[in-house]
C-alpha cells in the first residue's frame, strides 16, 4: 500500500488551508479502511451500538403502556403482571436513579469497549503519523511544497479524530438517538442526558490524550516497526506494570492507561449511581445492598489528582517531543 500524499494538484491548482488538511486525512483513514482489519473493528464498534440502543429500547419500552414486558407477565397470572407494574410504577417514581443509572452503565461500558477500539487502530495508525514519514525523507519533501508544518498536524490530527468518531462517538451517538427516538416518556430523555454529556466528555479527554501519545511515540520512533513496539510498550507493558499491587506511583501514573481509567471511573460516576440505588431504592435487600456498595467502592477512582497530573506530564513531553522533531526537518 502506498502511504505517501499525492501533493501534485496544490502545486497545479492552489486550494485553500482546509482543503490541504482535508485531503491528508480522508487520505490516510482511506488508506486504513481498505485493510480488512479495520473493517472488522468497524463492524465490532457498531455491532457495540446496536446492543447499546437494543439494551435502551428494550428497557423504556418494557416501561410503556401495553409493552412487551407488561404483556409477556399477564400470560402468568394476576401476581408476575402486580409485580412487573410495581417495577414500572418504581422506576417512573425514581427515573433519577434508575434511567441516569442505566444509561450510566450502558455509556460506561461503551467507553471502555470504544477506548479498546480505538487503541488497537492506533496500533496500525502510530507508524503512518510520522515515523515512516521521516525515515523515507517524506516529510521533508511535503514540507517544501505548499503544506505548512500546521496543515502537516491538523491533517494528521484529523485521521485520529476520524477513528475516534467511526470507532467511538459515532456508534455512542447512534444507540443514544435511537433509544430517545422510541421512548415512551420524556424521562428517558431527561435522565439520559448527563450520563451522555460524561461519555462525550471522556471521548474528548481520550482524544487529547491519545492524539498528543500518539504523535510522540511517531516522532520519537526512527521506523514504523520501532513506533508499534514503542506504542505496544508504552499502552500493554507499561499498563500491565500499573496493575501490580505493589507498582510505585510514579509507575502507574506513568501509564496513560491507566490514569484514562482512573479519570473515567471519576468522569461517569459510577460509585455514586450506585450508592444512590443503595440508599433510595425500597425494593432491595441487605444481601443486594452490600454487593451494590462492595461495587461502589471499587470503581471509585483511587487517585483522581495522580492520574490528572500523569496524564498532563505525558501529553507535555509528547507534544514537546513531536514539536522539536517536526521543527528539525
Amino acid at each position: 500500500m502506498d502511504d505517501s500524499l499525492d501533493l501534485t494538484r496544490w502545486s497545479e491548482k492552489p486550494q485553500g488551508v482546509g482543503y490541504r488538511r482535508w485531503v491528508i486525512a480522508s487520505t490516510g483513514l482511506r488508506q486504513l479502511f481498505r485493510m480488512r482489519f479495520f473493517k472488522l473493528l468497524l463492524i465490532l464498534a457498531w455491532t457495540l451500538g446496536f446492543a447499546i440502543a437494543a439494551a435502551g429500547l428494550g428497557f423504556s419500552q418494557s416501561l410503556a403502556s401495553g409493552g412487551w414486558l407488561e404483556s409477556l407477565a399477564a400470560n402468568f397470572g394476576p401476581r408476575p403482571e402486580a409485580v412487573v407494574a410495581a417495577f414500572c410504577a418504581v422506576v417512573l417514581l425514581y427515573p433519577d436513579v434508575i434511567v441516569h443509572g442505566l444509561f450510566t452503565a450502558l455509556f460506561w461500558v461503551q467507553s471502555q469497549i470504544g477506548l479498546g477500539l480505538c487503541m488497537i487502530a492506533l496500533t496500525i495508525l502510530v507508524p503512518r503519523l510520522v515515523a515512516r514519514d521521516r525515515a523515507t525523507n517524506a516529510l521533508t519533501i511535503y514540507l517544501s511544497r505548499p503544506l505548512t508544518s500546521l496543515d502537516y498536524l491538523l491533517g494528521k490530527f484529523g485521521i485520529i479524530v476520524g477513528i475516534l468518531v467511526i470507532f467511538w462517538t459515532g456508534p455512542l451517538l447512534f444507540a443514544w438517538l435511537l433509544s430517545m427516538l422510541f421512548a415512551p416518556d420524556q424521562v428517558f430523555f431527561t435522565y439520559s442526558l448527563l450520563p451522555l454529556g460524561r461519555a462525550l466528555l471522556f471521548s474528548g479527554v481520550a482524544l487529547v490524550t491519545l492524539a498528543a501519545i500518539a504523535f510522540g511515540i511517531s516522532a520519537a520512533a526512527k521506523t514504523g516497526r520501532s513506533a508499534t513496539l514503542l506504542w505496544i510498550g508504552a499502552w500493554i507493558l507499561v499498563g500491565m506494570l500499573a496493575n501490580f499491587p505493589f507498582s510505585p506511583d510514579w509507575i502507574r501514573f506513568a501509564s496513560f492507561s491507566f490514569d484514562l481509567r482512573e479519570i473515567r471511573q471519576a468522569i461517569f460516576q459510577v460509585d455514586d449511581a450506585l450508592m444512590r440505588a443503595v440508599s433510595t431504592l425500597p425494593m432491595l435487600n441487605a444481601e443486594t445492598s452490600n454487593e451494590l456498595e462492595s461495587a461502589s467502592v471499587f470503581m471509585t477512582a483511587q487517585d483522581l489528582r495522580g492520574a490528572i497530573a500523569g496524564l498532563m506530564v505525558l501529553v507535555t513531553l509528547s507534544s514537546t517531543l513531536f514539536f522539536r522533531r517536526l521543527r528539525a526537518e
